[in-house]
């Protein structure tokens, strides 16, 4: 039920916040998109990520954020806004990725992808349309970004990734989210992670099958999954079995959970873990690595 009060809203004497309630009639106190925009303009220099953060510190909730609560405590969101996630691949695990760390509220996003769409990209990628053929994928998503909400930062760039730029690109992330779907440029990603010390939460599809798993830089990582790095092919299964929706949906959803848990620093991670799924049989399996 998407009403999740009884509407009786009072305007608080600071002229933004109003009355509201959760689900189980615990109060809080709220603010709009509008209010956050305004003080987007007027006070914050264009920044709405501050703007969200400076309401949040007040224990005033952005009414964007209001479902994340109870789950999220308003410490969480903050931590959240003020993190930097970077999304290599922007095909269908990177584009659901993006649509959910954007409605989470992770604050800066870096997309990372040198392909356009094509008309073969219709059936799993959440960003693709026939309208946006032949557009860069990283400007799709971060038009999409903005759509859903102007306050996050968000960097693209419509590149791919090599032994060269990867360093460079992912830097100042907290985390970093593989969504590729070539593994050389896997390994090169895992590289330029562990030598930036970020963690990397990685995934992968081919057919109804798919597999994540997490990987500090202490890690063994890749390896262990894929074999030696000299020994493995460019592509995956996914070139015999091809990809399907919701099994990219559903990986890039287990993706955004251990991004979750590391950003806030609790729940148990997929490291040195592999969970792999088989969505024919109703399989999940999780194995050490």
């Amino acid at each position: 039920m998407e009403d999740i009060t009884d509407r009786s809203k009072s305007d608080d004497e600071d002229g933004f916040s109003m009355a509201r309630s959760f689900p189980d009639g615990t109060s809080c106190r709220t603010v709009s998109f509008r209010a956050v925009e305004y003080l987007r303009q007027t006070r914050f220099g264009g920044d709405g990520r501050r703007a969200e953060i400076f309401f949040l510190s007040q224990r005033i909730i952005p009414e964007r954020y209001l479902r994340n609560m109870k789950t999220f405590t308003v410490e969480d969101q903050i931590r959240m806004l003020e993190s930097h996630v970077c999304i290599v691949g922007m095909g269908g695990l990177g584009g659901a990725v993006v649509e959910i760390l954007a409605r989470l509220g992770v604050g800066a996003l870096t997309l990372i992808d040198g392909d356009q769409f094509e008309e073969s990209n219709l059936n799993r990628q959440i960003l693709a349309t026939p309208q946006r053929i032949g557009l860069s994928k990283t400007k799709a998503a971060q038009i999409r970004i903005q759509e859903i909400n102007p306050s996050l930062h968000v960097q693209e760039h419509a590149v791919y990734l090599n032994a060269d730029n990867a360093r460079q690109f992912i830097k100042s992330a907290d985390v970093v989210v593989d969504c590729l779907d070539n593994l050389k440029t896997r390994f090169i990603l895992e590289k330029a992670a562990k030598a930036a010390v970020i963690p990397l939460v990685s995934a992968a599809i081919a057919g109804s099958f798919g597999q994540i798993t997490v990987v500090f830089p202490e890690d063994p990582g890749l390896e262990r999954i894929y074999g030696p790095e000299h020994q493995t092919p460019v592509k995956g299964a996914e070139t015999s079995l091809g990809a399907l929706p919701h099994t990219a949906m559903l990986l890039a959803s287990l993706e955004c959970s251990e991004v979750v848990k590391i950003l806030l620093k609790r729940g148990v991670l997929l490291r040195n873990q592999l969970l792999v799924v088989d969505l024919m049989s109703n399989s999940i399996e999780t194995f050490s690595v």
